[in-house]
């Protein structure tokens, strides 16, 4: 019986082993459609998925062009630069970890959308405890399971949203955000444990809600 000639090659590690590198995130639609931008690997960033976000930006056609868009727990930024792509005049993005706020800043560099975005590198909550600004259009997609979703819908009625801002709320399916009185559900859909709910304000004594929940 041979025996092998020990090797001074280094085993080859299974693909399991290797390191993660940076994920990406395709925008869908727009200015910036298929343009891939980097993701960090960090714990608990997850981009919405893409389905999701054809979905939502479909029922949002007619109301991104001109908006003005608060993208809170921004992360990737999946949502504020897919709203940027499809004509929003202006995003603000909030997000507390200072590395994935820096990439986020280099992939807005990236496509030119400095501009029309402006970072804010802060806890959401602390975020909104500031001077209110309305926005036409929000989105909401907190960390799971931490409740903060019920915490910043009701946070948002202190002057950020427009009288018929549109809001979009990710949360775990088994836990439905508790919303204001004035928010009624427009549209929803659900992937994986997650669903995104779409809400159009409508404050007391403002006329007939548009739009039909589904």
């Amino acid at each position: 019986m041979t025996r092998r000639r020990p090797s001074s090659r280094k085993p080859r590690q299974p693909a399991s082993a290797k390191a993660k590198g940076p994920g990406r995130l395709r925008l869908i639609g727009g200015d910036y459609r298929r343009r891939q931008l980097p993701v960090l690997d960090r714990p608990g960033l997850r981009p919405t998925p893409d389905r999701v976000r054809e979905t939502l930006f479909n029922w949002l056609a007619t109301a991104v062009p001109g908006a003005r868009v608060l993208d809170l727990f921004a992360g990737t930024g999946a949502l504020g630069l897919e709203a940027l792509s499809r004509g929003a005049r202006q995003a603000v993005f909030v997000e507390r970890d200072a590395q994935v706020a820096r990439q986020l800043v280099d992939n807005l560099a990236a496509l030119g959308a400095t501009e029309r975005a402006q970072l804010v590198t802060a806890d959401a909550q602390a975020y909104l405890a500031g001077a209110p600004s309305p926005f036409s259009l929000v989105f909401l997609d907190p960390p799971f399971r931490l409740g903060l979703a019920g915490v910043c819908c009701r946070a948002l009625e202190a002057g950020w949203l427009a009288e018929d801002a549109l809001i979009y709320v990710e949360t775990e399916s088994s836990l439905p955000p508790e919303v204001p009185a004035s928010w009624q559900l427009h549209r929803e859909v659900r992937a994986g444990d997650s669903t995104g709910r779409l809400y159009r304000r409508h404050p007391p004594g403002a006329g007939s809600p548009g739009g039909d929940a589904c």
